[in-house]
């Protein structure tokens, strides 16, 4: 397949910064079992363990979200050509929706569209479960599988008990480790929620045909301008830059800002919005390195940004995902306001207003690599 090898990956991606930390190299390596690859922490690059079992089968460096080697086999499949033109990616169509499920709309972030429509299939026998993240502090958040209702909603990671996790945590990410989550589900199928660099490595390991990703029925991609990382001694820093305690913070979304919504006692709830820019000495390095905001290879897209309070912007992309969009939407599982061609030109022009931010910064960013 190619004379490239991890040791390839750590030259080129790793030792400039900008591994994704994904996961797919280490868990779809043809030498998986004698552990060639593995993390050292779930902050740091994957390294060799056992280099002299590597086959060098260059599948690690393939699937790699950094190499685009498969960029153009991928831009064919899911019918988009050209980044720079059109960087909203290609779509079917673009709506604004929430759930109608009171609790899925309560504890869900916008519009609680993308629970709703897991839930749905689970209970449709469509997929066995769903690859989701779990917030468990404010910028903490892990990957876990999801099979039914409940999981979902306490998936959502509103109304956070943070003291004893902030106790114990020491490291903050909003990056979720979705894929090595695969390996533990071979059996079943799966739909996976995840960011534009995850998805793309999924989407590669489908083109290649990498075990398990056949198992993958269904990828649902989040809008991602960038994630955050910090450590635990930067939140004193945080709480005087921002004025907000890390301990009041319910829910963090994220629109055309940063969206802090907080306990406030005897004042109800708290809302704060925060530039991207502003919170620049946050953001995961290697984030600079994507140029992709609105996941142009998933099924269905979702996201806030162009859409009101309380509903969620669902860019609907492939056959499969038109399907189940439309199922949904039949079943009255969420509910999608009306939105003429002008509205619809409007949030499209907001949508690629970021989506064309994220290129030109990547493009700005790579000037300056060495």
């Amino acid at each position: 397949m190619s004379n490239k090898s991890f040791q390839d990956l750590i030259k080129e991606v790793h030792d400039k910064g900008i591994c994704q930390e994904c996961g797919g190299c280490v868990s779809f390596c043809s030498s998986a079992e004698y552990d060639v690859i593995g993390f050292k922490d779930q902050y740091s690059p994957p390294i060799y363990v056992n280099e002299d079992k590597c086959l060098e089968c260059g599948i690690c460096y393939y699937i790699c979200p950094q190499t685009h080697v498969l960029d153009d086999d991928l831009n064919k499949t899911y019918k988009f050509s050209d980044f720079s033109s059109m960087p909203v990616g290609y779509y079917e169509d673009i709506y604004s929706c929430r759930a109608t499920d009171k609790e899925f709309l309560e504890y869900g972030t916008d519009g609680g569209v993308v629970n709703s429509i897991i839930n749905y299939l689970i209970e449709k026998k469509k997929i066995d479960g769903a690859i989701v993240s779990r917030t468990d502090a404010p910028f903490s958040r892990e990957a876990i599988f999801a099979d039914n209702k409940l999981d979902l909603i306490r998936s959502s990671g509103a109304k956070l008990d943070i003291s004893p996790q902030l106790n114990e945590i020491q490291k903050f990410s909003t990056y979720t480790h979705s894929i090595p989550e695969l390996n533990h589900y071979k059996f079943k199928k799966l739909a996976v929620v995840g960011t534009p660099c995850q998805l793309y490595t999924i989407r590669c390991m489908q083109d290649l045909g990498v075990t398990p990703s056949e198992n993958v029925e269904i990828c649902l991609g989040l809008f991602c301008y960038e994630n955050f990382f910090f450590e635990k001694n930067q939140i004193a820093k945080f709480e005087k830059d921002f004025n907000i305690k890390f301990s009041d913070i319910e829910k963090i979304n994220i629109k055309e800002d940063v969206i802090f919504k907080l306990r406030s006692e005897g004042e109800g709830e708290k809302i704060i919005h925060i530039p991207f820019n502003h919170l620049n000495n946050y953001m995961r390095f290697a984030c600079n390195a994507c140029d992709d905001f609105t996941n142009i290879y998933a099924d269905i897209s979702f996201g806030g940004l162009g859409s009101p309070d309380k509903y969620t912007t669902v860019i609907v992309r492939t056959e499969k995902g038109k399907k189940v969009m439309a199922q949904v939407i039949s079943d009255g599982v969420v509910s999608c306001l009306e939105i003429d061609s002008n509205k619809k030109n409007k949030m499209l022009k907001l949508i690629s207003q970021f989506s064309q931010s994220k290129v030109n910064r990547k493009e700005d960013f790579m000037k300056d690599l060495v």
